[in-house]
């Protein structure tokens, strides 16, 4: 087993398999090897659990009735994202099909019936070693990012440059391209995605004497969206905000912008009067792409309302 902290915190497994004797025999396996073990007897069991907490690792068997390993590992993906935790793919299947499609649905490995308890126990070393790898690098990247905001912060104070717009109190537009432009190099240097989600405000139908203090609620409500500390949110145009997200796919943007939707019920506007736009645009920094061209495709798909809905809107209708 991988040396950790094994005393205070071992890492968890959840033996999905619809035989209670294999539990049983996996649950006494790994739980010699010092992990904690949950169990879960199908598919649905498997997600129930992970929708309340996050295992450090799954293993899977492939064969279940009503809902088997492949479409569980599936919906797995579709519910944690980039955070689902390594699945180990456990299957009497050996053909290599089979381990094309395991691999195909987000399976990090497999391993065959009869177990072969030694090869069992050196794979979920090796994923968790893999997966506390992974998340070590993220936290570096958000201990890199918030210092960054903290030294930009001083050093605008310290030179008495307008880092926020006066009316909404979120980021301006100058220390947005400034904030984006090191984002950029930052994730160039990590090979991890950079997602730009921009918001346009249509006013038209509304009174112009409220508009300023419709801006400061929206701007309030797109704060209070944001998912991580290091979420950045800017007034990019006089009816548009910006937020730059980094480290995050485009699926994982576009639930933010079902969080904002969702948030914008609260005010206290007429559904029908105030429309707004959305244009998400990802990219992974490199030699190849740039930031204009992430820009460009952001607002472009701002201008052909990628992402549109009015207030109160249940449903977020999506273009392609």
């Amino acid at each position: 087993m991988i040396n950790s902290d094994l005393h205070n915190n071992p890492p968890q497994i959840l033996v999905v398999d619809d035989q209670k004797t294999l539990r049983l025999v996996l649950h006494k396996a790994m739980e010699k090897q010092g992990y904690r073990i949950i169990e879960a007897f199908n598919g649905e069991h498997c997600l129930d659990i992970c929708h309340k907490f996050m295992p450090d690792i799954i293993l899977l068997d492939a064969m279940m009735p009503r809902m088997d390993g492949f479409e569980c590992s599936t919906k797995l993906q579709k519910l944690m994202g980039d955070n689902c935790p390594p699945i180990l793919m456990i299957t009497v299947l050996d053909d290599q099909k089979s381990v094309e499609r395991a691999f195909q649905v987000g399976a990090s490995d497999y391993i065959t019936k009869p177990i072969d308890w030694d090869v069992l126990a050196q794979r979920v070393n090796r994923l968790l070693t893999s997966r506390w790898a992974i998340l070590e690098t993220r936290r570096q990247i958000e201990r890199e990012c918030r210092l960054t905001v903290s030294l930009e912060t001083a050093s605008r104070e310290l030179h008495n440059l307008p880092s926020s717009d006066i009316l909404t109190k979120v980021a301006s537009r100058s220390y947005f391209n400034e904030y984006l432009q090191r984002e950029w190099k930052r994730l160039q240097k990590y090979q991890l995605t950079l997602s730009l989600v921009l918001c346009k405000i249509d006013f038209s139908e509304l009174d112009y004497q409220n508009k300023d203090e419709h801006l400061c609620q929206i701007a309030d409500i797109m704060r209070q969206c944001k998912r991580r500390s290091t979420d950045f949110l800017a007034r990019y145009g006089d009816e548009e905000f910006a937020i730059i997200l980094a480290n995050t796919q485009t699926a994982e943007a576009t639930e933010v912008v079902k969080t904002i939707q969702a948030s914008f019920d609260s005010l206290d506007i007429e559904s029908k009067l105030l429309k707004l736009n959305f244009g998400v645009a990802s990219v992974t920094p490199s030699s190849q792409s740039s930031i204009y061209k992430l820009l460009k495709n952001a607002e472009l798909n701002l201008e052909f309302g990628i992402y549109q809905f009015t207030m109160n809107n249940e449903q977020l209708s999506v273009i392609e």
